[in-house]
């Protein structure tokens, strides 16, 4: 009998439910960078991760984005379709999907169990147990290619790219979306210490698609594509795009690949950011079709683009008073999602409510929504141990946007509830400052 079917042994479970799984690895919380504990996990039970057809995506902003038109592309074409993302929105096993259904509790469970007498086994060797990031990459990988078996997966990493759990993996295509500064205790303080992190995902002659960064960025991506002799396409240079109309209902636009030209794509997610992700899965899905013989007719791309959607990212849920959701959590993400709104909506007065996590450029983040408001609630995320307390957010506030109205609020639901109260007919409620903020108060807003 082989190394896996003499070792994944399930006499008895270990978990009986998701939530005794997350009390336990919760102090285990944090990303750790480097793949000797997945690879460990990984060549322990076999090496699924060699089986899978993959699509790999690393990026500062925009990999969510990207992921969601490469693979509602790709399953309008009828191809079976797994996604990797993080972090969730809409609900706990979010992460990991195929076709647009999570991992069902059962099947995350089976994996689990399976894999924790290795877990163990680090442990009694001496070993670092994996974080909880690594341990849901591992029951990802195992759950596309031994169970759900999906045609291609779409495999979007953590942090940074060189060091991230799912750099174990030889892709298809190489991703690299939009590069700019994030995560600098981990990735470095400059753009380009942070593409050359991004970039490590490149892998010896995979095709690599860069998005549309800085010269620098794009300067350091290029020079490690060419020293693996990996084919590069980049924004701007190898396919162009052009936006023809925009409303707060769609964007209509044009691009233009060395293959071929889309004279009228929609997409239903706002944003010039938006568009340049969107020609970013094009070139994406056109090497798919010319190296990997993919068959994508021209109606079917149009219908994944239209059809693409990812929650959070400027989602408007509410009217009279306006009602957005936007996960922006950086200085680049928060810039283009503020002017995206100035310029689509026309209100009274735009109320913000905001929560924000300790690694973030909180200062220039703060005083950017300063410019916009009138009215700052600041919260904090429940269960995140890295948000700023609402009371520490809101002097910082007060330092960099001293004429504007700012209330502390230490609940979301709170917090969201005094923004309605105050907002009229003609206002604008706007949440952002990061991805855990917008999960928590979209749960409570959408199933009020």
């Amino acid at each position: 009998m082989g190394k896996e079917g003499t070792r994944l042994k399930e006499d008895r479970p270990f978990f009986y439910s998701a939530n005794e799984l997350f009390q336990q690895l919760r102090p285990e919380h944090e990303m750790k960078l480097g793949l000797e504990r997945v690879e460990w996990l990984l060549e322990r039970i076999g090496n699924p991760q060699r089986r899978l057809r993959i699509i790999h995506i690393a990026g500062t902003n925009g990999k969510g984005s990207t992921s969601m038109m490469i693979s509602s592309v790709l399953r309008e074409a009828n191809y079976s379709v797994g996604v990797f993302l993080s972090p969730p929105i809409l609900a706990w096993n979010e992460r990991i999907q195929v076709d647009g259904k999570f991992i069902s509790e059962a099947s995350f469970l089976r994996w689990v169990n399976k894999l924790w007498p290795f877990i163990e086994e680090m442990k009694e060797k001496g070993i670092e147990s994996p974080s909880f990031y690594e341990l849901w990459t591992v029951v990802a990988l195992c759950y596309f290619a031994k169970e759900a078996v999906p045609d291609y997966v779409v495999l979007e990493t953590g942090l940074g790219g060189r060091f991230d759990a799912t750099n174990v993996v030889f892709p298809l295509i190489s991703v690299i979306t939009q590069i700019g500064l994030d995560h600098r205790e981990q990735l470095g303080d400059t753009v380009e210490q942070i593409a050359f992190e991004k970039a490590g995902i490149i892998k010896a002659g995979v095709p690599v698609v860069c998005g549309f960064s800085s010269d620098q960025a794009q300067a350091v991506i290029q020079q490690i594509a060419k020293e693996r002799n990996a084919p590069y396409y980049q924004g701007n240079q190898h396919f162009h795009v052009s936006k023809l109309i925009e409303n707060e209902e769609r964007q209509e636009f044009k691009v233009e690949t060395l293959f071929r030209t889309y004279s009228r794509l929609a997409i239903q997610l706002r944003g010039q950011h938006q568009i340049e992700n969107a020609g970013v899965a094009l070139m994406a899905l056109e090497i798919l079709q010319q190296r990997y013989a993919v068959m994508l007719a021209e109606e079917q791309i149009e219908m994944g683009m239209l059809q693409a959607f990812i929650p959070g990212r400027l989602e408007q849920i509410g009217r009279r008073p306006f009602l957005l959701l936007d996960g922006a959590h950086n200085e680049d993400s928060m810039r283009k999602s503020l002017e995206t709104i100035t310029r689509l909506y026309t209100y009274r007065k735009c109320i913000v409510v905001t929560a924000m996590m300790r690694d973030k450029d909180v200062e220039s983040m703060l005083s950017m929504l300063g410019e916009v408001t009138d009215f700052l609630i600041t919260t904090t995320v429940d269960r995140q141990p890295r948000s700023v307390p609402a009371d520490q957010l809101a002097e910082q506030a007060l330092l960099t946007s001293p004429s504007i109205t700012i209330e502390a609020n230490s609940s979301v639901e709170k917090a969201l509830k005094q923004a309605k109260n105050i907002a009229t007919e003609d206002d604008l409620i706007l949440v952002i400052g990061s991805l855990y903020l917008v999960a928590e108060a979209r749960l409570l807003l959408v199933h009020q």
